[in-house]
């Protein structure tokens, strides 16, 4: 007789997919990060001392959530100056947790540094694409671990 586990099977990729909007007008960057919520929990779990963290749109996680996202994201300008954001919050959706910053920028884009490295550290397959839309332009960025910073040129 076959048994059945209760626990659901681990996704087969570890992907997360990011939206950089440019706002003209505000002179901002409006980032949405997309990530598997069992893959931010692990991850969460392991930053918290192993302390278990369930994701869900009433929890009091996002001081943890904001934490981990400035450690793994950034953007730096072409002086490598790291720019400083807003962390906006999360929501979930289905099997995934958006999070949300806003980074003000106001110098060109050329040159800037982009650092993306969620799960990373926790999985050697993890991927991270970055579509990057700014003024009229669009470029995908593709991130792994062994490449978690690239400069954006355009």
């Amino acid at each position: 007789m076959l048994g059945l586990s209760a626990s659901k099977p681990a996704h087969p990729v570890h992907t997360s997919v990011t939206q950089m909007q440019y706002n003209a007008a505000e002179k901002t960057f409006e980032v949405s990060l997309r990530v598997f919520t069992d893959d931010l929990e692990e991850a969460l779990t392991k930053e918290n001392n192993n302390q278990r963290v369930r994701l869900n749109d009433k929890d009091a996680n996002n001081p943890l959530v904001e934490r981990y996202i400035r450690r793994h994201f950034g953007l730096a300008n072409s002086s490598r100056q790291r720019k400083p954001f807003r962390y906006l919050g999360k929501e979930q959706e289905m099997e995934a947790t958006w999070i949300y910053v806003e980074v003000p920028y106001s110098e060109p884009v050329e040159g800037s540094v982009l650092q993306q490295s969620l799960l990373t550290e926790l999985f050697d397959d993890q991927v991270n694409l970055v579509n990057v839309s700014y003024l009229s332009q669009k470029k995908t960025v593709l991130f792994r671990k062994s490449n978690t910073q690239q400069v954006l040129t355009w």
